[in-house]
């Protein structure tokens, strides 16, 4: 039978394989939803569904298919055939195959969850396939109870223990026969009073309490009723457990022989018919038993038996025409009699002794069980007073942890440091944290510790933590309870002792002692492994614990995620942990993370509870501190529905202390640390209110408020959830209407406060933080009991609401959420706890995955804009060439070359248009995908935005400049090329002249008669032209002139200055030199720290002239004439880079000195420039150069031979060669650039951060002091040269450059070939000129040269395009066979280099920190504010103390943090504190080390070359501060990363 109705009720896989807790906990779809009772099979899931919820309807279900039985006059223990059908099942026989199929710890929660329900819970459960009795004796272990019995002489104290052990009267009812009373129904009576009657025992009149039962005849189940204290509601004064056992004793003899045994009086409810002697004689043994018979009404039969066997008159009590109350009544009047009168007590304890003797099984005896118990055993067994077995056997987390903790925040707050330097005090703090973890370490293991580590990594572990909870609350019971009453006391007096108050609280945290007492001294047993050597004997030993208290989470064990009495988070322990359970469960490691906050004792962990069946614990004390978090797996069938999310990470807190206690022992600070740490963790936060208006509203939503500011100002997205506690009104939601608008009200007051207090006043509301609704942001939930405790059930609109809670939370995951996974839960965690640390909760890029986000984002904005940069720099080399070839072979062009220019601008901004709306829209469209955590840095949208702006402006002018060049330098090339068409227009009718004179003369002539025939000729022509030479302009005089357009706004001093210059030839002999004439001097020295200065000045200026230098030589390289936009140019560079060390710019007296030495050589170069345009461009002389070419001509016409391959190599070796070299030259280092960007080192060329990293890694490596000096002092220099290196290192591996160069001229010669073959056969003069058309968009030739072939030709018009293809491919095996050669070399000649290209791409801003001049790291060119990932020493950015003169080892990421001050030209010389260093430069972001590892490069730097840099800077060596002596190079690397 029994197998039957399991496999109906879908359990029959259950049976062997039994549920478990973690399985019903886990979220479904059903959890979330009322799916419908179908079948039988949804019967016991939908029961279990509603006992987790704490709903009183558990019992209450069924198919509604099923019957309804017929009315019957028999009781629910009666057996009807008539209400058994095949779609009604009894509630027991569930309830019975629920626990038969459940393991011991879903037992334990199921009896837990109906006692909380005032449901009746198994004590022997029957098995009647296996014919076996089980005691659940390890099933009520969890089961604890509050009382206060009228016998207690305080009338304020109260009995709180765990119901198996409490010592009580055992009053037992049992039916012998077919009793037409309803017995359980009476019970249920019987144990309620008349204002709250309650269903503990299942009876016939509830849903399908009339069907047959199967399975749980036999079934023996107990409650209790304990008393409150108050005559006038309690039933009994005094507790008593009572007993029901369902079904004939008839046949179940031996449970009724146990209760017999066991119980003070036995009530037996009886069929006159079965009143024999047999079955009355059973409990006669037992003389302290009373025996009471309860029938429907006497009769003749009756009072026979009672004579018969001479019973007692007394002890029966007839119902007859008596009412259900005055019936109840005797009853009631009979047990207390007895129960008054018999002092037998048992404890459930104590009944499974007597269970044992009955061959009755105990669930307790179980082997896995009792070995655990053992080791729980062995452990208690040492206590004998708490706070000194803490001291002797759990000594890590004492004392010593509180002197850490302390440590760990001073290092990052620097409250107490005084005026001493800061780096230095922060190694004494390091130093004193290290010595604090040697003594734990040299502590060692405790032999308590090591057998909780031996039973945490055994199979029955579980059994293990459960006992050693069960027992060790049972020890610290005695001290926690009076502490706590003494608590609560001193509390609701608010002008009490609030010393006394705080020792209290510090008391009762000592006398605390719980599982996670013992976690936590494992996690500081591993954390104090950080000084140890990788592989050493004590860290093996604790390596597989990370793994074992995963395992434990993955069980259903809370971890502790913050230490509540050290108020820290054990990062590298949780790290271990985390990373462990990470592995355990990928690739489903997706989470969503719930947070519960409020005051203490509002019910926040019986809220997790109830909603989630977490096991947090639900005492309303302070014992337990800190913060706790479990997970709860989502099912596969609910998956999809959640984004994939795998888990649901609960995270509890300790309750949050009242505004009266603020002031105690920085409770205020510790709450709004807390409330900022898993706020920012969580995805949705519940703030937990108890009472409808309560008082400590206000001051929980200040906390709250200031958390929720914080992680707005970081983009984390959060809901919250307001829940307002004890609201019974059914009407709450509307009637609260004007009440709600109050709280937004209080939030906005809150929020402006906080936002001031902050010093972020764009916040003036709370929905500028979040999104909240009044209507849909708060839930109203009554109080949890229905009635008054012990004996009221929970609330049924209580479970209702945290139902609705439940569903609305996962709403909220289906809409809004993205699940991240647990590493990215780690990360933030510890980017939070370096957060509250430094008590600025500024979160700066060490936080790696705010740092991932913003990489993530930069890398895709550098791909956007290298397109639109290669695109553009293709269109402007066209539109480039377009210019310079304009009229020179399309004469039916009708436009000017200005006009094909302006077209070219409006051209290039529709290009540019598109381009920036692409970058817009794909930034757009990269914060709408919401990958990549990208809600992280949706601050910094706009900057990225406002750089793609700023990106099409600056392209916009850069093709400006080249079209406007272009233009120019067409302009001149036109009056040359005129000049020289009409020479050679000239020349050639002379040459056709003479060649038909010389076939006129009718003796042959020889080719000597002809050479002086040409020779004559070619004399004759040149004297008769005209002579047209270019005029020399004074270009010195005109780079003066744009000189003072540059300086035009400067003011009236730098106008007399200028007016002092004349001449600009007079400037630039000399090596420049900062001086006493620009004032530097003086300025500098007039200030503290800045002797640096002057020679970082200098070095600026050295390194500028240089660059300039190599400009104008690029200049002279091209051969181009002199154009106005040169020097342009170059003063845009100088007033660039003066922008970008505005702080070494003193006045303008240093700008103008500086400017007219670049200017006075730089015009010297651009007038032999253009003298030598103008010598190499001189008509005669260009002529002069072709008269050999002439000649040959001649004597080739003169002869008739056929010119098409000699013409053809002509055309190809002076036109085409030249030009694919030239453009070879302009666009092969920008391909180069793209090479490396797509290649092997796209990572390190991808931003600016893994290059500088890669640099600063390159630099350690070779780990020379010079090196650095150059990196520090040269950076641009340094910088290019590295590239080059890495350039030239990847073009000089497999051939790359080789391949490179082959595929741009197979590139150029496909278009080419393609061009010959398109282009029609005609004379050679059309043919070529048609190429050249065709071809003016890639390649600026030569139209002298061109017109130069075209003329005086004898060409066979049909093989003219097979002789260029010819001729073509020669030049083609030409120029490959000389790629072959240093890359180096190959570089120089080329117009754009790549590590220039590669350089402007990760140089950024070109902004240095303005103390330790390490550069900006921002992405984009408009970013808001410049900042950097590693900051170095301020030494090694010429800082030195005043009165020593030492070089200050102070790193601003620490000093910003710190009370200290600084002085600067900025200041004018006046002291300025460290942490306003805004106000002074306003467009820095200097973030507060979060990471005492961040700097540690540095560090490691400054302690090598201490010395050396000493000397460089003309100063003192710093004091190094030790800790940074024992900094390794490794140690530095590893902080790059």
């Amino acid at each position: 039978m029994m197998k039957k109705l399991l496999e109906n009720l879908g359990l029959a896989g259950h049976y062997n394989k039994k549920l478990t807790l973690s399985t019903v906990l886990q979220i479904g779809r059903n959890s979330v939803s009322e799916v419908p009772v179908e079948s039988l099979c949804d019967l016991p899931w939908l029961l279990m569904k509603r006992l987790m919820m704490l709903k009183r309807t558990a019992r209450s279900v069924k198919c509604p298919s099923s019957n309804e039985a017929d009315d019957s006059e028999w009781n629910d223990d009666q057996e009807s055939d008539e209400s058994d059908n095949l779609q009604s099942v009894n509630p027991l026989d569930i309830l019975t195959a629920l626990f038969l199929c459940s393991d011991s710890f879903l037992q334990q929660e199921m009896i837990l969850k109906m006692s909380m329900c005032q449901f009746s819970v198994p004590l022997l459960l029957p098995n009647n396939d296996e014919n076996q009795i089980t005691l659940m004796l390890w099933a009520m272990r969890d089961v604890v109870k509050k009382y206060r019995p009228h016998s207690l002489e305080d009338q304020s104290a109260f009995v709180e223990e765990r119901i198996a052990l409490s010592e009580l009267p055992l009053v037992s009812f049992v039916r012998l026969g077919r009793c037409n009373i309803s017995k359980s129904e009476i019970l249920n009576k019987l144990l309620s009073n008349p204002q709250q009657y309650t269903d503990t025992f299942v009876h016939f009149n509830m849903d399908c309490g009339n069907v047959q039962k199967k399975i749980s005849n036999g079934l023996v189940e107990i409650s209790w009723y304990l008393p409150c204290g108050n005559s006038n509601i309690d039933v009994f004064p005094e507790p008593v457990a009572i007993a029901n056992l369902r079904g004939d004793i008839q046949d179940f003899k031996t449970q009724y022989s146990f209760l017999c045994k066991a119980s003070t009086a036995v009530f037996v409810f009886f069929d006159h018919n079965s009143l024999d002697t047999e079955n009355i004689l059973v409990p006669s043994q037992t003389s302290a038993l009373k025996l009471f018979y309860v029938g429907d009404s006497n009769n003749e039969s009756i009072k026979s038996t009672v004579k018969k066997l001479n019973l007692n008159k007394s002890n029966f009590i007839f119902k007859a025409k008596q009412n259900d109350a005055d019936f109840v009544s005797k009853i009631r009047a009979k047990l207390q009699e007895a129960v008054e009168k018999n002092n037998h007590k048992m404890s459930v304890v104590h009944l499974a002794e007597i269970a044992r003797e009955f061959g009755i099984l105990v669930d307790e005896d179980a082997e896995d069980c009792q070995s655990a118990k053992a080791f729980a055993d062995e452990i208690t067994s040492k206590i004998e007073d708490i706070v000194q077995f803490k001291k002797t056997e759990l000594p890590l987390h004492g004392e010593i942890l509180l002197s850490l903790a302390k440590l760990e925040k001073e290092q990052c707050r620097l409250k107490k440091a005084g005026d001493q330097s800061i780096e230095i005090y922060k190694s004494d703090l390091s130093m004193k944290m290290n010595e604090l973890r040697k003594k734990q370490y040299t502590t060692g293991m405790s032999d308590t510790m090591s057998c909780f580590i031996s039973a945490i990594s055994r199979p029955d572990r579980s059994y293990f933590i459960k006992w050693l909870r069960i027992l060790l609350e049972s020890l610290s019971h005695k001290v926690l309870s009076r502490l706590r009453e003494r608590y609560k006391q001193k509390c609701q007096d608010v002008v009490g002792n609030k010393e006394e108050i705080a020792d209290l609280d510090k008391r009762i945290s000592n006398s605390s002692l719980g599982v996670e007492h013992f976690i936590r001294e494992i996690s500081q047993l591993y954390e104090a492994t950080v000084l140890l050597s990788e592989g050493s004997p004590y860290q093996k030993q604790l390596d597989n614990l990370p793994r074992v208290c995963a395992e434990l989470l993955l069980d259903g064990v809370p971890l502790e995620l913050v230490d509540g009495d050290a108020s820290v988070v054990p990062v590298r322990w949780l790290t271990s942990v985390l990373s462990e359970l990470n592995t355990l469960v990928m690739p489903h490691n997706k989470i969503v993370v719930v947070t519960v906050l409020g005051v203490q004792s509002s019910g926040k962990s019986t809220l997790l509870n109830t909603m989630f069946g977490v096991q947090f614990a639900v005492s309303s004390g302070r014992c337990t501190r800190g913060a706790f978090m479990q997970l709860i797996r989502v099912k596969d069938d609910f998956k999809a529905e959640l984004n994939n999310c795998d888990y649901i990470l609960i995270i509890d807190t300790e309750g949050l202390k009242s505004s009266e206690l603020a002031q105690l022992d920085n409770s205020f600070e510790h709450d709004n640390e807390l409330a900022t740490l898993v706020v920012g963790l969580s995805d949705v936060a519940i703030v937990n209110i108890a009472m409808e208006n309560s008082t400590e509203m206000k001051d929980i939503l200040q906390i709250v408020v200031h958390a929720f500011l914080r992680m707005k100002e970081i983009g984390k997205k959060h809901k919250c959830l307001f829940v307002h506690q004890n609201v019974a009104d059914v009407s709450a939601h509307d009637s609260n209407m004007r009440d709600r608008k109050l709280m937004l009200d209080h939030l906005n007051d809150m929020t402006q406060a906080a936002a001031k207090m902050e010093n972020k006043l764009e916040f003036n509301k709370f929905t500028d933080l979040m999104e909240y609704d009044t209507d849909t942001g708060n839930h109203y939930v009554p109080g949890l009991w229905h009635g008054n405790p012990p004996m009221a059930p929970v609330n049924t609109g209580y479970s209702e609401s945290v139902y609705a809670l439940k569903k609305d939370i996962m709403e909220i995951f289906k809409r809004n959420n993205k699940p991240g996974n647990i590493n990215e839960f780690l990360k933030w965690t510890k980017s939070l706890w370096n957060a509250v640390k430094f008590e600025k909760f500024i979160f700066s890029f060490r936080n790696s995955l705010v740092a991932d986000a913003y990489m993530k984002l930069c890398i895709e904005y550098n791909k956007w804009e290298w397109a639109l940069r290669k695109h553009v720099h293709t269109w402007a080399l066209e539109a480039e060439t377009k210019i310079l070839n304009h009229g020179k072979f399309d004469f039916s062009e009708e436009r000017t070359v200005e006009d094909v220019k302006c077209c070219l601008e409006s051209e290039a901004d529709a290009e540019l248009t598109k381009g920036e709306k692409e970058i817009i829209d794909n930034i757009t469209s990269y914060y709408e995908r919401e990958e990549g955590n990208v809600e992280l840095v949706e601050r910094y949208r706009q900057d990225f935005i406002n750089s793609a702006m700023s990106l099409k402006k600056e392209l916009l002018n850069l093709i400006a400049r080249k079209l406007d060049a272009a233009l120019s330098r067409r302009n001149g090339m036109m009056k040359v090329e005129g000049i020289q068409k009409t020479y050679m227009d000239t020349m050639e009718k002379k040459v056709l002249d003479l060649l038909k004179h010389c076939r006129k003369t009718k003796s042959p002539m020889s080719d000597t008669e002809l050479d002086k025939a040409f020779d004559k000729m070619w004399q004759e022509t040149v004297m008769t032209l005209p002579i047209q030479h270019q005029q020399t302009q004074t270009i010195i005089s005109r780079v003066l002139q744009q000189l003072r357009k540059n300086l035009n706004d400067r003011g009236s001093s730098v106008a007399q200055r200028l007016a002092t210059v004349i001449d600009l030839n007079t400037y630039g002999h000399e090596t420049f030199v900062v001086s006493k004439g620009n004032n530097l001097i003086a300025f500098f020295k007039s200030l503290v720290g800045q002797h640096g200065k002057i020679k970082r000045a200098q070095h600026m200026a050295d390194n500028l002239i240089n660059d300039c230098r190599q400009y104008t030589q690029k200049k002279r390289e091209s051969r181009d004439d002199y154009d106005d936009t040169y020097i342009r140019e170059l003063l845009n560079m100088i007033d660039d880079k003066l922008k970008a060390h505005e702080e070494l710019k003193q006045n303008e007296e240093f700008e103008v000195s500086l400017k007219l030495h670049i200017c006075g050589f730089a015009s010297r170069e651009f007038q032999e420039i253009h003298n030598q345009f103008i010598l190499d461009n001189d008509p005669l002389k260009a002529l002069e150069k072709h008269k050999e070419t002439y000649h040959s001509e001649f004597i080739d016409l003169f002869h008739e031979r056929d010119q098409c391959q000699k013409k053809a190599d002509e055309f190809t070796k002076t036109c085409l060669k030249p030009a694919i070299e030239k453009y070879r030259s302009k666009v092969l280092g920008r391909k180069m650039a793209d090479k490396m960007l797509r290649g092997e080192n796209s990572q390190v060329f991808g931003t600016r951060i893994p290059f500088q990293n890669s640099v600063l890694k390159s630099l350690i490596e070779e780990f020379n002091f010079n090196r650095y000096v150059d990196f520090i002092e040269s950076y641009e220099k340094f910088v290019k040269d590295f590239i080059l290196g890495k350039v030239v290192k990847h073009f000089s591996e497999e051939d790359r450059m080789f391949k490179l160069e082959e595929e741009l001229m197979d590139e150029v010669i496909s278009e080419i070939n393609q061009v010959i073959e398109d282009t029609e056969n005609q004379d050679m003069k059309g043919f070529i000129q048609n190429i050249c058309k065709n071809l003016n968009h890639r390649f600026d030739l030569p139209k002298d040269a061109v017109d130069r072939i075209s003329s005086l030709n004898n060409v066979n018009t049909k093989n003219i395009a097979e002789c260029l293809k010819y001729s073509v491919n020669e030049m083609v095996t030409s120029m490959k066979a000389s790629f072959q050669g240093d890359v180096k070399v190959k570089l120089k000649v080329l117009q754009e280099e790549p590590q220039d290209v590669l350089f402007k791409r990760v140089q950024g801003c070109g902004k240095q920190c303005p103390f330790c001049k390490a550069p900006c790291e921002a992405g984009g060119e408009a970013h808001s504010k410049h900042f950097l990932s590693i900051h170095r020493p301020e030494g090694l950015g010429h800082y030195r103390d005043f009165d020593s003169e030492k070089l200050v080892t102070d790193i601003c990421t620490s000093s910003v943090h710190s009370c200290q001050s600084f002085r600067c030209h900025k200041t004018q010389g006046k002291w300025h504190p460290y942490s306003n260093y805004s106000e002074i430069y306003p467009d820095w972001r200097i973030d507060p080390d979060e990471s005492i590892e961040a700097s540690a490069y540095w560090k490691c730097v400054m302690t090598e070359f201490n010395k050396e840099f000493a000397e460089r800077y003309n100063a003192k060596p710093a004091d190094i501060p030790s800790a940074w002596k024992s900094i390794t190079k490794s140690q530095a690397e590893e902080s790059l990363k």
